[in-house]
């Protein structure tokens, strides 16, 4: 397996060279990020973000694998996956908007009461919330790569997490610090975050889906350098 260190400089070298086509597929999902976080309320929003927004991101997603099967992968790549991917998209949307209801509603209820064992409850679910989101992290890639369906794909998602605990969480915590990182410039997270996320979470689901890639690659390389005039005998 790779190193998280190889994937983000391999993620930061794929956002470099593809630039435009990373803007153009954030910027279609933000064009309805941005109307429905400002005008519509919280409540319409999470239902709406998961039935718009995250297929469209899903399909940022799916340009970007048809990009790496050597297929076309514009913007019509990303309708295409949209819809195509509309379905398992809007149940993981969902399951998003469920878990930031839990959060939200748990440090409402107990966080603006006295006393530990109410502080003790709040934190408690939001062990449960992040490492629920955790055990997700390679749901929409294994409905991608693997072509599984949203459910199976959510508990192979569980069992990969436990079988790679630590990759896991690292991995979940450069995609999070990363998109901090992007805030911070404000625009960049509604221009590029999708796009850099789409490249980031293919590699670092291939990593665990294709464990002995790294070392075949080695081998080759390895290989061919033995074929060397220099390196006969």
């Amino acid at each position: 397996m790779r190193k998280l260190n190889d994937i983000l400089v391999k993620t930061g070298r794929e956002a470099f060279y593809e630039i435009v086509p990373a803007v153009v597929h954030t910027l279609i999902g933000s064009a309805v990020l941005i109307p429905v976080l400002i005008f519509l309320p919280v409540a319409v929003s999470l239902i709406l973000l998961p039935l718009i927004y995250m297929p469209l991101v899903y399909g940022a997603f799916y340009a970007y694998h048809m990009r790496t099967l050597g297929e076309a992968s514009g913007v019509r790549a990303v309708f295409r996956g949209a819809v195509k991917g509309f379905v398992p998209a809007a149940v993981f949307g969902l399951f998003c908007s469920l878990l930031a209801l839990i959060l939200v509603s748990t440090w409402w209820y107990y966080g603006g009461r006295s006393g530990v064992f109410y502080m003790a409850i709040a934190v408690f679910q939001t062990y449960f919330v992040l490492m629920a989101l955790v055990s997700q992290f390679y749901t929409l890639q294994l409905v991608l790569q693997k072509e599984m369906g949203i459910f199976r794909a959510m508990g192979e998602s569980v069992k990969l997490m436990l079988r790679y605990p630590a990759y896991t969480l690292g991995a979940f915590f450069q995609a999070f610090f990363l998109g901090l990182l992007l805030t911070v410039t404000v625009v960049g997270v509604l221009a590029i975050y999708s796009g850099v996320l789409a490249v980031y979470l293919h590699e670092a689901a291939d990593n665990v889906l294709n464990p002995d890639q790294d070392k075949d690659e080695q081998a080759k390389r390895a290989q061919g350098l033995g074929t060397l005039p220099g390196n006969v005998g």
